[in-house]
């Protein structure tokens, strides 16, 4: 049996979806229903929006396009035919089936016990809860990507909000940071080829767009050198990740909140992969969601990303990866340092110099006549 499905479990049974209420959609609608189902509805209704709720999370740190039924009948197939030959996307698969079990552990009891109306119902729910959450993040990051961009770069044209078709390579500033990162954009000739779509300057997946980059700026001969280090993906992340409000500043470390312990997953950092194609569309002049804006390839590009963490060529390589996991975690969260103090740093802070105050005060009391 392939390593990667040697503690697989297989589920047999087919794909079937369809969109709930746009009320449900927001997280603020979840919450709501949820609060009144406690109160008011039967218990299978409130099974239904548990699971609405639960799926939530599944395109934030499972799979952003591929859906649950894929990933299981992924695993069905391996576990079943225990095929020694695997493609990449396959594999793919296969690790979000992984990623999915460990994100919903009641999952595979759960659907193991159930009849087939009731699993198909269940992975219905899961579905619309993470599209909902999909579309949240997105609505969310259009005003607030719009918001950054007016009061970091000034642009003489501010973005405007609620208007998307003036985004993209139409806009300066945007039209700067999708840029990719082996273009000019400060160079007229580039920014009219991009526009116009003219040989050797078609935007596709191939190209890392600027934004991605520290201080939107990339190094032609070290094309890693800040890559996804970019301060809109930090602010991204935090604002779907955290709250609005904790993406404001992003310059420093984070807050040393320790949500780490917490959440385990959070130590990984890879939800943020998830967030870069959400800032990419919200910076482009597509209105709704969709896997390919003309010669761009969403989906693709999330799979470079994917692969570019998680199928590093070498040692050094995903040494570089983990050190790059490492800035963000310490970016979005801080970093708890005080297992870093000496025993000399910690006497010397006030509560033990007090102590040490207190006791010399009373020993100078005894000892006087």
């Amino acid at each position: 049996m392939c390593k990667l499905c040697r503690d697989g479990k297989s589920l047999n049974w087919r794909r079937s979806w369809r969109p709930w209420s746009r009320a449900a959609q927001s997280s603020k609608g979840v919450a709501a229903i949820a609060r009144s189902i406690q109160l008011h509805c039967s218990p299978s209704v409130r099974q239904t929006i548990w699971y609405v709720a639960k799926g939530r999370a599944i395109r934030r740190v499972v799979a952003l396009f591929d859906s649950i039924e894929d990933l299981v009948a992924e695993n069905d197939r391996r576990y079943e035919i225990e095929d020694q030959e695997t493609t990449i996307e396959q594999d793919r698969l296969q690790i979000g089936y992984t990623t999915l079990t460990k994100t919903l552990p009641w999952f595979y009891k759960k659907g193991s016990e159930m009849e087939y109306e009731e699993y198909m119902h269940m992975l219905k729910m899961l579905r619309q809860g993470a599209d909902g959450a999909r579309g949240d993040d997105t609505s969310k990051l259009k005003t607030l990507v719009s918001e950054w961009i007016n009061r970091e770069f000034k642009p003489d044209f501010p973005v405007d909000q609620d208007d998307k078709h003036s985004r993209g390579f139409t806009h300066d500033v945007c039209g700067r940071l999708l840029c990719p990162a082996e273009l000019d954009w400060n160079n007229p000739e580039v920014r009219a080829g991009i526009r116009n779509r003219s040989d050797g300057y078609i935007v596709t997946d191939l190209s890392f767009p600027t934004y991605l980059y520290d201080k939107y700026t990339s190094n032609p001969d070290d094309l890693e050198e800040g890559l996804f280090k970019g301060k809109i993906l930090i602010q991204a992340y935090k604002a779907v990740f955290t709250s609005p409000s904790s993406a404001k500043d992003v310059e420093g470390d984070g807050d040393g909140a320790d949500v780490i312990s917490n959440n385990r997953r959070a130590k990984k950092s890879l939800s943020g992969i998830k967030v870069k194609k959400h800032v990419q569309f919200a910076l482009s002049s597509v209105t709704s969601w969709r896997s390919m804006d003309g010669d761009f390839d969403y989906q693709q590009f999330w799979r470079t990303i994917v692969d570019f963490f998680e199928r590093a060529p070498g040692r050094e390589a995903q040494c570089r990866v983990q050190q790059l996991l490492e800035w963000w975690t310490r970016k979005v969260f801080g970093r708890n340092r005080r297992g870093e103090l000496s025993d000399a740093m910690k006497a010397n802070m006030s509560v033990n110099a007090l102590v040490r105050q207190r006791a010399q005060r009373d020993d100078a009391a005894f000892d006087s006549p």
